[in-house]
């Protein structure tokens, strides 16, 4: 059931001649219509259904004050005192409230502001997608939130292993498994402010810090090894270490490995769209040995 109360303080106000209604309002039929039509010096009321709904000219509670009231007590005018929130619980489908809209266009909201007669509130409310006063949602913030619901993580990096010790002068093969979320490609949507954004994500490159001071830009997943390629370097991402690890802590290199995702997002039912980019980082360690000769 609608709350009619909260329009009390307005119906009373039709008793007095000479008043204009902030906005619209809306009175039980229990009042007479022929009784609604002196109060106003401008507007209009209609039937709709159980409600006689009535319309001011203006935002004003005296003829001629603009946006103004007048306080008869100072003889100065002063902006009216209004409060806008949104209305908890929000109607049912079929209220009036919704004026022919859905929740799919926003929320309802409800603005009283205190400039009646003797300062009685005056109430009206009105559908929105965003409360008023609100900044309007930046798309590309609310793709951020749907990358949040990906859960992207650093690559898994398959090779090299940090068990076992590779050789120096041999051709090391670097690769990462992939999967939705080490690699992509990966989709959310996230809502916010009644604004919903599409996101997808996946790894363009991956940099390969290998301890040693080398730097290799991969740009892909790499290429598996298999023991029919024999010494031959990798044809996508690899290095060669020049030295062995035993110097370091642990007698082991720390390699890192950092991908960069490329996110494209677009604005559901709309034409905005953009991209953005993620990094995210594995970690692991290789020892590199040197082959030794007996003679």
């Amino acid at each position: 059931m609608e709350n009619r109360g909260s329009h009390s303080a307005a119906a009373r106000l039709l008793t007095y001649a000479g008043i204009t209604l902030a906005a619209a309002v809306a009175v039980p039929l229990a009042v007479p219509t022929q009784a609604l039509a002196g109060p106003w010096d401008g507007g209009s009321c209609g039937s709709t259904g159980k409600w006689v709904v009535c319309n001011a000219d203006d935002n004003t509670t005296a003829p001629g004050s603009g946006a103004h009231h007048s306080d008869s007590a100072s003889g100065h005018t002063s902006k009216p005192v209004c409060t806008v929130k949104k209305m908890e619980p929000q109607p049912p489908p079929d209220s009036m409230f919704w004026e022919g809209k859905s929740s799919k266009d926003g929320a309802v909201y409800q603005r009283t502001c205190q400039n009646g007669p003797g300062g009685a509130p005056i109430i009206d409310t009105f559908v929105a997608d965003t409360p008023p006063g609100a900044a309007p949602v930046d798309p590309a913030v609310v793709a951020q939130q749907a990358v949040a619901k990906m859960k992207l993580a650093g690559p898994e990096i398959a090779s090299p292993r940090a068990a076992g010790t590779y050789i120096v002068g041999v051709p090391m093969w670097m690769w990462v498994n992939k999967g939705p979320t080490t690699y992509g490609p990966n989709s959310a949507s996230a809502t916010a402010g009644g604004v919903t954004v599409t996101a997808t994500a996946k790894v363009t490159k991956i940099v390969w810090r290998m301890g040693d001071g080398a730097t290799v830009t991969c740009n892909g997943p790499g290429t598996a090894y298999t023991a029919s390629y024999g010494k031959q370097e990798s044809p996508t991402c690899g290095h060669v270490y020049a030295r062995t690890s035993a110097a370091n802590k642990g007698g082991k290199y720390a390699v890192a490995a950092t991908s960069t995702w490329a996110v494209d997002w677009q604005v559901n039912g709309g034409g905005v769209n953009g991209q953005f980019t993620e990094t995210r980082q594995s970690q692991t360690q290789v020892g590199i040995g040197e082959l030794q000769v007996v003679r």
